[in-house]
């Protein structure tokens, strides 16, 4: 029974090692794997800890349960940043005066549906996004339920993955053009991983490219929108390959991406955001590189956990391969999966919004 433990306690700290190997390090099969099942390691070191309290083995007991705890550990940053700084009386004040100001806009916009003056016709420059990114599963994602949930959410940005042309046509069969009229789509290769990218947005965009990084996946397609107070924010739909199609392409794919928070034109005013399934967790050393490199996770911003997107099909386990990254001079609000019908992948919602520029030069 001792040896059986202490197999299984060197075994799991060298898997929770893994965690921390150099970026592009862990791309080599099947090292993404065991990173990211590396945080349920808890399970099975909390049952063999208490087997070795009944025996008595106190010593055992004592390092199985130090490995319980060390498994789950890099998740702790989802929830340590939204303890780090309380908000203060007024930051309480300006964020429910904000909250008041959306709700009275949506207000408004939804009464201009009714008279017919729809806001996705709309010219102004937006003052905030909110921003939307679905993997759709080979292009087998229900086109209503998509346009539906974009409908309902307010959507500003879609961002939509694994996509076909057939899906394509059954989203503007569904409304998409009506709702979000502009586009920006990716070139469909036989080399992608599921099907093309594509972005649908509400608000005319200044720019946009097909392809706007280099990296071994499917095309990244983006756009530049030009905000209410002038400046301006990238926004780019990604999809990095899965492991099984190539561990090097996998990690190369992620890291390649912070190419887009070192773009010259991106600085202290003008924002660049990532959004799609990076298939990818904080666990992995290459998307950790991709962080370093100058973006921002969403769900770590919130500090309310992480937002576990995939499968779709069970509660739990579930792991966070979809993200939304941003670069400094924004806030993250409202960030949450939402459930769409017929893909393995939950859906990751998010509102963006532009700090004050007293705020971001700091």
């Amino acid at each position: 029974m001792m040896i059986a433990l202490a197999i299984w306690a060197i075994v799991c700290a060298v898997w929770i090692a893994l965690g921390a190997l150099p970026a592009g390090l862990d791309g080599y099969m099947p090292l993404p794997y065991l990173i990211a099942l590396s945080p349920f390691l808890w399970i099975p070191s909390l049952a063999l800890a208490a087997l070795a309290a009944w025996q008595g083995e106190w010593g055992m007991t004592w390092t199985l349960g130090a490995l319980a705890l060390a498994a789950p550990s890099r998740r702790v940053e989802y929830w340590r940043k939204g303890f780090r700084r309380r908000p203060s009386l007024a930051d309480r004040i300006v964020e429910r005066t904000r909250h008041d100001d959306h709700n009275r806009e949506t207000s408004r916009e939804t009464e201009s549906k009714g008279r017919g003056t729809a806001r996705e016709t709309s010219l102004e420059a937006p003052s905030q996004l909110r921003l939307m990114t679905l993997n759709c599963r080979f292009g087998r994602a229900d086109a209503a339920d998509i346009v539906r949930q974009a409908r309902e959410r307010d959507v500003d940005v879609l961002a939509l993955e694994e996509v076909s042309e057939s899906l394509v046509a059954r989203l503007e069969e569904a409304g998409i053009t009506r709702l979000l009229p502009y586009r920006q789509s990716g070139e469909p290769k036989t080399g992608d991983n599921g099907g093309f990218n594509i972005l649908f947005l509400r608000h005319e965009p200044a720019a946009g490219v097909p392809d706007v990084v280099d990296i071994p996946a499917a095309d990244v397609p983006a756009v530049v929108l030009r905000m209410a107070d002038g400046r301006t924010v990238t926004v780019a739909a990604a999809h990095t390959k899965s492991p099984m199609r190539g561990c090097a392409q996998w990690s190369a794919g992620i890291i390649g991406l912070g190419e887009l928070a070192k773009a010259e034109h991106i600085g202290d005013r003008d924002i660049a955001v990532v959004m799609g399934d990076l298939n990818a967790s904080l666990e992995h050393p290459s998307f950790r590189a991709l962080l370093r490199s100058g973006f921002r996770d969403a769900s770590l911003t919130q500090g309310r956990g992480p937002s576990l997107t995939f499968p779709s099909w069970t509660p739990w386990p579930r792991i966070e391969l979809d993200h939304i990254l941003a670069t400094p001079g924004v806030t993250f609000h409202d960030v949450e999966p939402v459930r769409v019908a017929g893909t393995d992948h939950l859906a990751l919602t998010a509102r963006l919004r532009l700090r004050e520029a007293r705020i971001q030069g700091r």
